[in-house]
């Protein structure tokens, strides 16, 4: 299993692995990856800290290195299981499902702030994580925290995008996440660590705990199972 470290973001090794994702899996090129980090800023790079809003693996393993961060509310956006995972926790036979903000609702969640001086060089290991392709889009969006708002970058999810997924019901949701496994990890362990370090910042998920109740069921369910006399 692959741990998705700072070191193997800055390394490529990340990269080399969805390089090597089955036909359809299209990763951006270099220049698509420069450009639309550099799109990001009016000067085409960073000038001044930037903050960063995280919502799924973010809070629990950022790989960058920051300042400072705040539990924070963005409106209009939710927390969804809307991705479609076929390397880092699934296989194409087996796909996972990965967190994105979908358009509705709202999301509680952690603003990071990133010092100016290290703002380059963090938001190119931030880039390498999560636009390994175009199943994301980076927004700038409001975060409301109790020591003020804040602008703040995000990843939302392209709607456009093959791997999007549409409405599921919660319970086949729960399904695909117990039974699917990849590279980097199980999907249900994913769904574990952003529940408990939800639970550790005071963060209330009603979606989230409802998911981790069905996929534990899953879980019971296909271990019992596979333990069954045959």
């Amino acid at each position: 299993m692959v741990t998705l470290t700072r070191e193997n973001i800055r390394n490529g090794f990340i990269r080399k692995m969805m390089e090597e994702a089955p036909p359809g899996f299209r990763v951006l090129s270099e220049a698509e990856l420069e450009g639309s980090l550099a799109g990001m800023f009016p000067a085409g790079r960073p000038d001044g800290d930037i903050w960063l809003f995280g919502y799924g693996s973010l809070i629990w393993n950022p790989a960058f290195h920051f300042a400072e961060r705040r539990i924070g509310t963005v409106r209009g956006l939710h927390r969804r299981f809307c991705l479609w995972s076929t390397m880092g926790r699934g296989t194409p036979e087996r796909p996972g499902l990965m967190l994105a903000l979908d358009r509705g609702g709202s999301c509680r969640g952690v603003a990071f702030r990133i010092e100016s001086s290290q703002a380059a060089e963090e938001l190119q290991i931030v880039w390498r994580r999560e636009m390994v392709s175009h199943a994301y889009i980076p927004r700038w969006v409001n975060v409301e925290t109790a020591d003020g708002p804040v602008r703040a970058i995000t990843f939302t999810i392209n709607r456009q995008h093959e791997r999007y997924v549409g409405r599921m019901d919660d319970r086949e949701a729960a399904g695909v996440i117990a039974a699917a496994s990849g590279r980097i990890g199980r999907c249900a362990e994913y769904l574990e660590n952003t529940v408990q370090h939800l639970h550790e910042l005071k963060i209330a998920d009603r979606y989230m705990e409802r998911l981790l109740h069905l996929t534990r069921q899953a879980c019971g369910e296909a271990t019992a199972q596979e333990n069954s006399p045959k």
